[in-house]
């Protein structure tokens, strides 16, 4: 366990706002959002539900004084992944997103590595190791 620095827990916190937005959009916005990307709506759905429980993680991180470090290192991790697998998915060809698609791909890859790179500064910022 670490005391996470206020960097470290505003981040987290902002990862958890925009996921959870993104998370209700997806899962109850699948079909239209299919529609206006050019995604597969299975797709939009899976990664709305797979957000809702990262969310609530996230969320959970960031109300805490003290934090998991390994925990923190993989949503660090893990938001890392997903930008890399988001830009490897527009590349792979698997997918023919239109022109709006392919704009909020890219949009959400960096917003995500953005959140990835501020965690893990946050974490470095956050001191020493709180008593259990």
């Amino acid at each position: 366990m670490i005391e996470a620095s206020t960097f470290l827990r505003r981040a987290l916190l902002a990862d958890a706002v925009f996921s959870g937005i993104a998370a209700l959009g997806f899962t109850f916005g699948a079909g239209a959002f299919a529609t206006l990307f050019n995604l597969p709506e299975a797709l939009l759905l899976e990664a709305g539900l797979f957000l809702i429980a990262y969310t609530a993680l996230v969320g959970w991180l960031a109300s805490r004084a003290s934090v998991p470090r390994p925990l923190v290192l993989l949503v660090v991790v893990g938001n890392a992944a997903w930008t890399i697998g988001s830009i490897a998915l527009l590349l792979s060809g698997a997918v023919s997103p239109n022109l709006a698609g392919v704009l909020m791909v890219v949009a959400q890859a960096i917003a995500t590595g953005v959140f990835a790179e501020l965690q893990y500064v946050g974490l470095r910022r956050s001191a020493g190791v709180a008593a259990a």
